[in-house]
Order: structure tokens, then sequence, then C-alpha cells
């Protein structure tokens, strides 16, 4: 019998609380599936059965709004996607679409439901993401109401450096028209404060490279909006 999901270094923290025989059903009910960029992972409005994990890589979720599409966020692997899609609604409320290669795992909504009722300390851990995942989108929702263009590209540049690539010279995954789409702003807008920016020697732009050279003028941007 296989035993990948045993001995899998990119368990989550609540698959790190099931034991042996959890494990052993969870790699019967679990099928791993490698996406590259720009392949659809979950499609808007079909119906949802498994409960979706990113093992490794990058993804944006994007939704269809009622003049165009918006990007709700960018995460990284590890992390869950769908739980309340597929537990409250049934049918995929939003789209995931791979923005680097992707490790994905796809997990049968039946074993997982098990492990939630039958394990403690796998539903706490999974309930921790979910509020964790809450409070940052009433935090997204707030700033990109209230904060102008550069207090919003400058935020989503400091999200970037510090929670995707834990770096200060990266290069952005996105294009011009998706960065909008995140920020709420249009692509004419983020070239001209990306351009701002580089100008003031905040940052270095080439292309989609992008390099912070001033780290804490970006954080007085980003905080007073």
């Amino acid at each position: 019998m296989s035993d990948i999901c045993y001995y899998c270094l990119k368990k989550s923290k609540a698959g790190i609380k099931l034991d042996q025989k959890e494990l052993e059903k969870l790699n019967h009910s679990c099928n791993q599936v490698v996406f590259q960029k720009g392949d659809k992972i979950m499609i808007q409005d079909a119906l949802s059965y498994n409960i979706v994990f990113v093992k490794e890589g990058l993804v944006k979720v994007h939704t269809k709004g009622p003049e165009k599409e918006q990007i709700l966020k960018i995460i990284k692997g590890p992390s869950y996607l769908g739980i309340p899609t597929t537990i409250g609604a049934k049918t995929n409320q939003y789209s995931a679409t791979a923005i680097s290669k992707a490790s994905v795992c796809f997990v049968g909504f039946d074993i997982f439901k098990e492990f939630i009722k039958n394990n403690g300390e796998f539903a706490y851990e999974i309930i921790v993401e979910l509020c964790e995942n809450e409070l940052q989108f009433y935090k997204k929702c707030i700033n990109q109401v209230q904060k102008q263009g550069s207090g919003k590209i400058a935020e989503s540049l400091l999200y970037f450096s510090e929670k995707i690539f834990n770096k200060q010279k990266f290069k952005l995954p996105l294009t011009r028209n998706e960065l909008g789409d995140l920020t709420c702003t249009s692509r004419e807008t983020v070239s001209r404060i990306l351009s701002d920016f580089s100008n003031s020697n905040i940052i270095k732009v080439n292309r989609n490279d992008i390099s912070i050279l001033d780290k804490k003028q970006l954080e007085i941007i980003s905080k007073k909006g």
C-alpha cells in the first residue's frame, strides 16, 4: 500500500494531527495533481466534491463581478482551498488558477468530514486557518475601500515580499492587469504608481522583476494609504 501521505513533508497543520490509520484513509481518498501556470484548479459555479489542498506553488483566487473579474487573494502552499464553498454551498463560489507550477491534492469531502468529527485537534487547526483567512479578508476589504491607489500597491508589494517570497527582490507573478484586479485599480494606475515608486527610488522595476530599495518608505505609504 502506498504511504505517500504518511511521509509527505508538506502536510498542513491539521494534517500533522492525523494518526497513522487516518493518514492511510487520507491516502485512499486523496488525488495529487500538478498544475502548470495558467491551469484552472477550481471553476466558479461548478459542483464542489472535494476539499482542495495546495501543497506547493502560488494560486490566485478570483471571482466574476458585475463588471469584471476580481482577484480576491493570492495564496501560497501549503494552504487549503474550498472548505467553506464545499461545506456551505456545494458549488464553487470562486475560481482558482495556478500562477506558478503548483502541486495540489484533492481530498474527498466524506473523509475530510470524518476527520473533523472524530479528531478534535484536526478540527481545531482547520477552524484556526478559517478564522485567520476571514480576518485577513476583512482587513483587505477595509484597505481596498479606504486606501488610495499608492497605498494599495504598496501593501501588495509588501505582501509579496514578506508573505509569499520572504525576500525584497522577487519576480511579480501577476501581470499589470492582474495586479489591478487584486488592488481594485486599473492597469494604467498600477503602471503609473510603479513608475512613481521607481522614480522615487523606493523600488526598482525591470518588467516583472521587483527590488524593494526603501522598505520603510513603502511601509509608510502602505500604512497611510
